[in-house]
């Protein structure tokens, strides 16, 4: 199999821009037949169900044709350009015989090179990094030791394309369980779940009986009766109607809260509390130096208020193995943020984000924002999360009750900081108050953890100088 229509044609093929992702759309191009591209020169735009990537071309040449316009969505693998290479060495079918071409007459690729340009999933060099195949693909299988490297020099148009495994049945790791221990074999079930995944009630219809046939009856005399009214059919005015393609960022969420709300059990928990000190030491800390070309807000001291009730509370942080049953308990804190975005809700996360200093917390918050705001996170930004934030009160609204994270055990959302009436002091005064709620796997985590972790981080936001005496 190769790549090329003609000798010095070749065909750069959609990569694996995430971890086992396997389609992305085309968001826009940058390049038109005709132009002239460079090795390492940005060719088009991608959107996975991640994030937005630039993808690289890796060679020289002039652009011959762009196999699909902008807003298509395509599976990685297949050709997405074709480029009309400088120089135009065809590249040799056979692993065995490109070995016996002299060295001078090796492709240009073939040669040592300074820096080049590497995606997440995909390199410019043969390794034995394992490609996840497409969906129905049909390839002859190959020896284990060369498929993955043939397969990566494939997608980068470097030569013929490897062959791999049937793809593996979908199915979550519970649901493998549970097939194991009924003696089912997944490729045998027909999955009815979203995107072709198995469910449970896949694998229990797989070794249930056959429903057995009904008796057959005598038929009494027809009789005549009204025509029974049908049942009622949705109707849809397509001229007032828009319809939108669910994809990328959009289908991605769905999928994970869908998945999120159906297995970990949420228990949301509420409390009102007066933040009128946070918001003077917010006005305060933007005076300071410290903080000079910072961005401080309410979010910066509610994160780490939320940091150091974990601290207070190191239970909470932890996530649920299902397929091994035990409770994974996270020493490190990834503060994940959910950002909306034109693409719809990500969740990016700050790393270690419990080492952070308060000026080193607010300049990670500023970047991360920003860089959500752009359409430019990365999807690594977007991994290994384990408690989140998510302030709906820039929207005006008191509070909610939020889906967690999958892999998460808890999240927090933040509503409106408004002025109320509120008794202080055994007066009745205007006061900012707020209204947060805390969701988390009752799973992992029971009714006194949860409230113990609210708690600390209301009773911080009252009186802010707990953030000294509690860190």
């Amino acid at each position: 199999m190769t790549t090329m229509t003609e000798a010095s044609v070749r065909e750069f093929k959609m990569p694996d821009v995430g971890e086992g992702l396997t389609e992305a759309e085309i968001l826009k191009w940058y390049v038109q037949p005709g132009d002239t591209v460079t090795d390492g020169q940005v060719v088009c735009e991608v959107e996975t169900a991640k994030a937005a990537v630039e993808l690289p071309i890796p060679y020289d040449g002039v652009v011959r044709e762009l196999h699909f316009p902008e807003g298509t969505t395509v599976d990685v693998g297949t050709a997405i350009i074709a480029v009309d290479v400088a120089g135009g060495a065809a590249p040799v079918a056979e692993e065995p015989a490109q070995a016996q071409v002299p060295a001078e007459k090796q492709p240009e690729e073939a040669k040592p090179q300074g820096r080049q340009p590497v995606l997440v999933g995909y390199g410019v060099a043969a390794s034995s990094t394992k490609r996840r195949p497409r969906k129905g693909a049909d390839v002859p299988s190959q020896e284990p030791s060369t498929a993955a490297r043939a397969l990566q020099s494939e997608l980068n148009g470097h030569g013929p394309a490897a062959a791999v495994k049937p793809p593996r049945p979908l199915a979550k790791p519970p649901v493998r369980k549970l097939a194991k221990d009924l003696g089912v074999d997944l490729a045998t079930v027909t999955p009815t779940g979203p995107d072709g995944i198995i469910t449970r009630e896949d694998v229990h219809a797989a070794v249930a009986p056959p429903a057995p046939a009904p008796e057959p009856v005598s038929q009494p005399a027809p009789v005549a009766v009204p025509a029974a009214t049908s049942a009622p059919v949705a109707t849809y005015d397509a001229a007032r109607e828009t319809r939108i393609p669910v994809k990328g960022v959009r289908k991605a969420t769905a999928a994970a809260m869908v998945g999120s709300a159906f297995t970990a059990p949420h228990v949301t928990e509420f409390v009102t509390v007066d933040v009128t000190r946070t918001m003077k030491l917010v006005e305060e800390l933007k005076q300071d130096k410290e903080f000079a070309g910072l961005r401080v807000n309410p979010l910066l001291l509610i994160s780490k208020a939320l940091l150091v009730a974990i601290k207070r509370n190191p239970e909470v942080n932890a996530s649920w193995d299902e397929a091994a049953q035990e409770i994974v308990q996270k020493h490190y804190v990834n503060l994940g943020i959910a950002a909306a975005t034109p693409r719809g809700l990500i969740v990016p996360n700050i790393k270690d984000a419990h080492t952070k200093t308060l000026p080193q917390l607010a300049g990670e918050l500023g970047e991360l924002v920003s860089t959500a705001k752009e359409g430019k996170t990365s999807p690594a930004a977007m991994q290994g999360g384990t408690v989140t934030i998510t302030n709906v009160g820039v929207f005006g609204v008191d509070t909610g009750t939020p889906i967690l994270n999958p892999g998460e055990s808890a999240i927090l959302a933040v509503g409106a900081i408004k002025l109320q009436p509120w008794v202080h002091k055994g007066k009745v005064k205007p006061r900012q108050v707020t209204t947060l709620a805390l969701s988390f796997d009752h799973r992992l985590v029971d009714g006194e953890l949860g409230s113990k972790v609210l708690a600390d981080v209301a009773a911080i936001l009252e009186q802010p100088k707990r953030l000294i005496s509690w860190a």
